[in-house]
């Protein structure tokens, strides 16, 4: 096929075709400016099916390889030499894939260390920049594919404090953050956190990017300088993006019940210190959000799950305001040596209904007792 050979029908075809990857370039974080709002909040998802599922109420209670994520302090609780996870879901009906891979070892019955590894990305984006020849033509055998993805390392340590009932811990992440070839980034950051524990309370503390995690921005616009003057948009630059301190608090009770069956509900609340946030409570100088689950359990074997998160204010078609809240539900399995988790969660409101199942598998690992090195 031949279309018109001037340039103005090159260009044409060349915005089009770049307004398309930079759309997708976009979707990963709005990098052209320093920020201090939204960034690197693929890390802001959650991890773990029992947690999505209980609507990220678990900073108190966690205890298990996940708590790299939620609250390094709960890392000291794993009952096993090592604990590893695995998950995946996908968002906008298949477009973004998000998975999670950790490991953590208990090096001994006060001191905990792990790994995590968080990806969120769109794969395979078409890039067409060089669909049209210098004649002219169409060649669609130049058509060459990127991604645009988030990865996050994420190093944690985990300690027993002397005061009894105490934990503590800390987590150094690296971030490298990718748009194809056109842009990339490097970020680094850290973040802290402990647990309390009082008869059935348990309370949890975490405090992420304390020092405010930051991303290093570099661009590639060689070819796309001619198109973003061409279109009248200024040429990114080299900068630096920024990710506010955010803190999470919970508290969690946990109850037996009756001949074999205990129940475990937790409250949690997520402070954000960047300014107002569409979030159920909010200030100029602070937003709070809300979140509860609940945990129900026979013999720590089969386990049924509810939460409740997201509570914002919308507006809908005729301009009215109502409150909207994303429900999750879930169930566990735990046998032998394998845990197995599910949860249905709503990452919309009722009426979009944008609804993702995310499952999860864990698994514990001991060494026989002689070979065992406890101090």
């Amino acid at each position: 096929m031949i279309i018109n050979k001037n340039r103005s029908g090159n260009k044409i075809i060349n915005r089009f075709a770049v307004s398309v990857a930079l759309l997708l370039f976009f979707f990963s974080g709005n990098i052209l400016q320093a920020q201090t709002k939204y960034s690197n909040e693929f890390l802001a998802i959650g991890v773990g099916a029992r947690s999505l599922a209980m609507g990220n109420s678990t900073v108190a209670s966690v205890n298990d390889v996940t708590s790299g994520y939620w609250n390094p302090a709960g890392l000291t609780k794993i009952k096993s030499d090592w604990d590893i996870a695995l998950m995946h879901s996908e968002y906008f009906a298949g477009i973004a894939k998000y998975d999670y891979g950790a490991a953590a070892y208990k090096y001994s019955d006060s001191l905990a260390f792990g790994l995590s590894i968080i990806r969120f990305g769109v794969d395979d984006i078409p890039n067409t920049l060089e669909l049209v020849d210098a004649e002219g033509n169409l060649r669609y055998d130049r058509i060459t594919s990127f991604s645009a993805s988030d990865l996050a390392f994420i190093f944690t340590m985990a300690k027993v404090s002397k005061i009894k009932g105490l934990r503590y811990g800390a987590n150094v992440k690296v971030i490298r953050r990718t748009a194809g070839d056109f842009a990339s980034a490097w970020g680094f950051g850290l973040d802290i956190g402990a647990q309390y524990q009082y008869g059935n309370w348990d309370f949890g503390a975490s405090a992420r990017d304390i020092t405010s995690t930051f991303n290093a921005w570099s661009f590639n616009t060689t070819d796309l300088k001619e198109v973003f003057e061409m279109t009248g948009n200024e040429i990114p630059e080299n900068s630096i993006e920024y990710t506010m301190p955010r803190l999470i608090l919970g508290s969690s009770y946990h109850r037996h019940i009756y001949k074999g069956f205990s129940a475990m509900a937790e409250l949690g609340l997520d402070a954000t210190f960047d300014g107002r946030r569409n979030v159920l409570i909010k200030t100029d100088f602070m937003s709070m959000d809300p979140h509860m689950g609940l945990e129900l359990d026979y013999k720590k074997i089969v386990f049924l799950r509810a939460g409740v998160n997201n509570i914002q204010e919308a507006r809908t078609f005729d301009n009215k305001k109502e409150m909207t809240w994303q429900p999750n539900i879930g169930v566990g399995i735990h046998f032998w040596k394998l845990t197995l988790d599910y949860a249905f969660t709503d990452v919309g409101d009722a009426s979009v209904a944008l609804y993702s199942h995310v499952f999860s598998l864990r698994l514990a690992i001991s060494r026989p007792v002689q070979e065992s090195t406890r101090l």
